[in-house]
C-alpha cells in the first residue's frame, strides 16, 4: 500500500498553508474539487438541486441553539426538537452540506451560512473556555449537559458518559462539519477550530488509561478516528496521529485486521465510520494492520451482508446468516447512514488501490439507495428502507424529524460529483457515467460526459477545450458482459484484452475535438438475498428493478415530530399473502423479464404468479409514495404448498400480536432503549439466538418509559429463555408500584423462548399516557435475560 509520510514531511506543510491550492486536494489527493466538476442535467442534477431548496428552509440559529446553551450563550432561536438527548448532531452535518454545495454549485447563500455557522462556533468554542478552563478548552460541542458530562469524564469517571446518548457520535458532527467548512469552502477559521477541537478531543482523554479508553469506545463515537487522521494529514503533527490510534476500537480493529468477521449482531452504523478512521490511519501511518481491518471489512460487508440495492443492516444492526430472513419480517431495513459511511470507506480503499470493484460498488449503492432515499418532489430523506415484501418507507419533512438520516441526507446530495473522475499521476478515472463536465485544471483541458445513463446504454466523452498527453481509464462495469464493451475515438474501435469489472487504459495525446463514445450493454440477472436464497431481487445492469404493490394505508408517510417517526407505521401485509413465484427452472429465471416497449428500464415479469400484483417492473429509485416488492420469494411447484402453509400460520399469530400491541421495546439493542428512555444500574446485555437482551444483577435495574395509549385492560408481556441456570428472582414495577415478584429459575428448563403475559390492574395506569416499567432486583440476585417488553390490549 502506498505510504504518504514522505510527503508531509517534505513539502506538505507548505502546502497546506496555501489557500492557492483547493483545500479538498490537500486531503483527498485523487479528487477534483467539487468546483471543478459541474453536473449536467440528469437524475443528479436534480436531486442536489432539489436539496438545496430543502436545506435553505432549515434555520441555521436553531440547529446552533444547543451550542450556544452548552456553551452559556443565550441561544438566538428555539432549538429544534432534535432527537432528544442527541441535540446538536444536525447542526454539523447541516455545515457540511453548506460547504459541499457551496462547492458544487457557488450558491452563495450556501456560503453565507457557512461562514455564519463557522463565526458562531468560535464564539462558542470561546465562551466553553473562559466558562469551563478545567476541561471545556477548545470544545465545540452542543452534547446535552455538557459541563457535568464533561468534567466527570476527563476525570475517568463514565457514570454520566454511559448513561448519554452516544456524545462522541454526536462531537463527531461538528468535527466534520468544521473540517469540511475548509475543506470544500476553504473557510480557513474553520480549520482553525477543527484543530482546536481536535487538542481538546486529546486533553479530554489524557488521564485516561488504555483500559478506560477501549470501555469508553464501546459506546458508538463516530469518526473520531478519522477526524485526528484528518488533522494529521493537515498539519504534519505526530500527536493527532497518536490519537487516532488511541480513539481506535480494538474489539474490532484486532479481529477484523486478522479476517475474522465478528460483525453478528453489532449495531451496523456504529462500526463503519471505525473501518473509515482505519483506513485514513493506514493512508498516512504505512500501519498494515489498519489496512487489513479496512479492506477485509468491506470485502466482508459488501460480498456477504449487502441487499441488492448496496444498504446493509436490519434493525439497525449486522444480522447473522440464521437471522437475514429478519430482512423479510421487519420494516426496518438497511439505513441511510450506513451506505453513506460505506461510500465513504470505499472512496479510501479506492484512493490507495483504484479498482474497479470499489466503483462497482459505489454505482451500485448511488443509483439504488442514495438516489432512492430523496423524495424527488418534496426532497424528504428516509431512513429505513425495507426489504419486507409490500411495505413503504418514511419521508422526513423539514424543520421536523432530526433522524441521523436526515443529517447524511443532507450532505449526499451535494456531492454526487464527486467521484464521477478521479486521478491520479498521468491517469484520468472515469467511475460513474453521469452527465458532467470537467475542468481539469491541471492538464488545461475540459472533457464533457453526455449521457442519459441508465436509460439509454452508453456514454460519449468530448474534449471541449485543450489538448494535454494523458491515460484515460475507462471503467468496465462488471455487469457487462465479457467482450461487450465497445469503445471509439473519433469513430475508430479500441481494441483491449480487458475482462469485466476493470479500468481499460487509453494513453494518448487528447486534442480539442476528440470525441470518446462507450457502449455499455446491460442484461438482466438475479441476485438472491444473503442467506435466503429463495427470496430474490431482479437487476438490469447495476440497476435494482421493483414492482409497486399497492398505495393502501402508507400511514406515517412524511413523518412528523414524533420520537418514532422514521418507522412505516401503516399496516404490516401478511408475509405469506406477498406474491411468490413458481418457477421450476430458476437457472433462467431473469430471461422471464420482458422489456416495455417505449419505456427504458421497464419489464413484464411472464412467470406464474401466486397473490399476483402488478409486475411492471421498474427502478427502484423511481418508486416513491407506495408500497413495493423488491425481493420476490421464488418457489418450485413443489415446495410452493408446504412452504404457504406453515408460513401462513406463523404469520397470523405475529400479526395477531403486533395489532394488540401498544408499544414495544426491542431490550439490549441501542436505538430502541435510547427511544424509550432507559436507566439502568448493574446491567448489561447480550445475544442468545440472534436475540438481544439485557438483565441486571445484584440490585441493580433495568427500566423504560412506555406508552399505554391511555388505555384500560392491558398486560405486560416478557420475553424469557425457558432454561435457566441459577437464581433469577425479581421484581417488575409500574411506576413506583410493584407489578409482580417473578421467580424464572429453571421454570421449564427448555431450549426455547416463552413469552409471558402480566394483566395490569386499571389502577396502576389510569389516567397515565406513559408508565416506567422496572425489572428490579435484589442485593445478589439477578434478573433472567429478557428479549423484549411490550405493552399489549388483553389478549382474554
Amino acid at each position: 500500500m502506498k505510504t504518504k509520510i514522505c510527503f508531509l514531511g517534505l513539502c506538505g506543510l507548505a502546502i497546506l498553508g496555501s489557500l492557492t491550492v483547493h483545500a479538498q486536494d490537500k486531503l483527498y489527493d485523487d479528487t477534483f474539487p467539487l468546483e471543478d466538476v459541474r453536473l449536467l442535467e440528469g437524475p443528479f442534477q436534480h436531486a442536489r438541486d432539489l436539496n438545496i431548496k430543502v436545506l435553505l428552509k432549515y434555520d441555521p440559529d436553531r440547529l446552533l441553539a444547543p451550542y450556544r446553551k452548552e456553551a452559556g450563550l443565550s441561544p438566538k432561536k428555539e432549538s429544534y426538537p432534535n432527537w432528544e438527548g442527541l441535540d446538536g448532531h444536525i447542526g454539523g452535518h447541516y455545515l457540511s452540506a453548506m460547504a459541499m454545495n457551496y462547492a458544487a454549485t457557488g450558491n452563495q447563500e450556501c456560503k453565507t451560512r457557512m461562514d455564519y455557522m463557522v463565526d458562531e462556533v468560535e464564539k462558542c468554542q470561546e465562551a466553553n473556555a473562559r466558562n469551563h478552563p478545567e476541561w471545556g478548552v477548545g470544545y465545540a460541542g452542543g452534547v446535552p449537559d455538557s459541563n457535568t458530562l464533561w468534567s466527570a469524564f476527563k476525570k475517568g469517571d463514565f457514570s454520566i458518559y454511559n448513561t448519554s446518548w452516544a456524545p462522541f457520535y454526536n462531537l463527531h458532527k461538528m468535527y466534520a462539519g468544521l473540517r469540511d467548512a475548509w475543506l470544500y469552502g476553504n473557510n480557513e477559521k474553520a480549520r482553525k477550530l477543527f484543530l482546536k477541537f481536535c487538542d481538546w478531543g486529546i486533553d479530554v482523554t489524557a488521564g485516561l488509561s488504555e483500559e478506560q479508553m477501549q470501555a469508553m469506545l464501546h459506546m458508538e463515537h463516530g469518526g473520531m478516528p478519522e477526524s485526528f487522521a484528518d488533522a494529521y494529514q493537515m498539519t504534519g503533527e505526530g500527536k493527532y496521529l497518536e490519537a487516532a490510534k488511541r480513539y481506535a476500537h480494538r474489539a474490532l480493529l484486532n479481529p477484523l485486521s486478522e479476517g475474522i468477521d465478528n460483525l453478528d449482531n453489532k449495531h451496523a452504523n456504529t462500526q463503519i465510520p471505525k473501518f473509515v478512521g482505519f483506513e485514513r490511519i493506514a493512508a498516512w501511518s504505512g500501519d498494515e494492520k489498519f489496512a487489513r481491518a479496512g479492506h477485509f471489512f468491506w470485502e466482508t460487508v459488501t460480498s456477504n451482508r449487502s441487499l441488492a440495492f448496496g444498504g446493509n443492516s436490519r434493525k439497525e444492526h449486522f444480522p447473522s446468516k440464521a437471522a437475514s430472513i429478519d430482512y423479510i419480517n421487519e420494516d426496518d431495513g438497511p439505513e441511510s447512514c450506513n451506505s453513506y459511511n460505506m461510500l465513504k470507506l470505499t472512496e479510501d480503499l479506492f484512493r490507495e488501490s483504484p479498482e474497479a470493484r470499489y466503483a462497482d460498488y459505489y454505482e451500485r449503492t448511488l443509483y439504488n439507495h442514495i438516489l432512492s432515499t430523496q423524495h424527488p418532489e418534496h426532497g424528504g430523506y428516509v431512513y429505513f428502507t425495507p426489504a419486507r415484501p409490500r411495505h413503504y418507507r418514511v419521508y422526513s419533512a423539514p424543520n421536523e424529524a432530526m433522524w441521523c438520516c436526515v443529517g447524511t441526507g443532507m450532505e449526499n446530495h451535494g456531492k454526487y460529483n464527486q467521484f464521477i473522475y478521479t486521478h491520479s499521476g498521468n491517469s484520468l478515472y472515469l467511475n460513474l457515467f453521469i452527465a458532467s463536465e470537467l475542468n481539469w485544471k491541471e492538464k488545461g483541458v475540459k472533457i464533457m460526459q453526455e449521457t442519459d445513463f441508465p436509460l439509454e446504454e452508453q456514454t460519449r466523452l468530448t474534449i471541449t477545450e485543450g489538448s494535454a498527453r494523458f491515460i484515460l481509464r475507462v471503467r468496465y462495469p462488471g455487469w457487462v458482459k465479457d467482450g461487450a464493451l465497445k469503445i471509439t475515438i473519433n469513430g475508430s474501435n479500441v481494441k483491449y484484452k480487458q475482462q469485466p469489472s476493470s479500468y481499460i487504459a487509453i494513453d494518448r495525446k487528447w486534442q480539442q475535438g476528440d470525441i470518446v463514445e462507450i457502449s455499455l450493454p446491460m442484461h438482466n440477472t438475479v441476485e438472491q438475498l444473503p442467506n435466503v436464497p429463495q427470496y430474490m431481487a431482479f437487476m438490469h445492469g447495476p440497476v435494482l428493478l421493483s414492482a409497486v404493490s399497492g398505495t393502501e394505508d402508507l400511514k406515517g408517510l412524511i413523518a412528523d415530530d414524533s420520537r418514532f417517526g422514521q418507522y412505516p407505521s401503516g399496516e404490516r401485509l401478511p408475509i405469506n399473502e406477498a406474491p411468490i413465484l413458481i418457477e421450476d427452472d430458476l437457472s433462467s429465471i431473469e430471461d422471464k423479464l420482458q422489456p416495455v416497449e417505449g419505456k427504458p428500464l421497464n419489464f413484464r415479469l411472464n412467470v406464474n404468479m401466486k397473490n399476483a400484483v402488478e409486475t411492471n417492473l421498474q427502478p427502484f429509485y423511481t418508486i416513491h409514495n407506495a408500497r413495493y416488492m423488491m425481493y420476490w420469494l421464488t418457489l418450485t411447484s413443489d415446495g410452493y404448498k408446504t412452504y404457504v402453509d406453515s408460513l401462513a400460520s406463523i404469520e397470523k399469530e405475529k400479526l395477531a400480536l403486533e395489532k394488540r400491541t401498544i408499544d414495544y421495546v426491542a431490550t439490549g439493542e441501542q436505538q430502541p432503549e435510547s427511544d424509550h428512555y432507559m436507566k439502568n444500574s448493574k446491567s448489561k446485555t447480550g445475544n442468545n439466538r440472534d436475540e438481544f437482551w439485557r438483565d441486571a444483577r445484584d440490585g441493580g435495574y433495568f427500566s423504560y418509559s412506555m406508552s399505554t395509549g391511555s388505555e384500560r385492560d392491558l398486560e405486560l408481556i416478557v420475553r424469557y429463555w425457558g432454561f435457566e441456570w441459577g437464581s433469577r428472582k425479581f421484581d417488575i414495577y409500574i411506576d413506583d408500584q410493584k407489578l409482580v415478584t417473578e421467580d424464572t429459575s429453571g421454570s421449564s428448563n427448555i431450549n426455547r423462548f416463552k413469552d409471558v403475559g402480566y394483566a395490569i390492574p386499571d389502577e396502576m395506569i389510569r389516567g397515565k399516557d406513559k408508565v416506567r416499567v422496572r425489572f428490579q432486583t435484589t442485593p445478589g440476585g439477578s434478573t433472567s435475560p429478557v428479549y423484549f417488553v411490550r405493552i399489549a390490549r388483553s389478549g382474554q
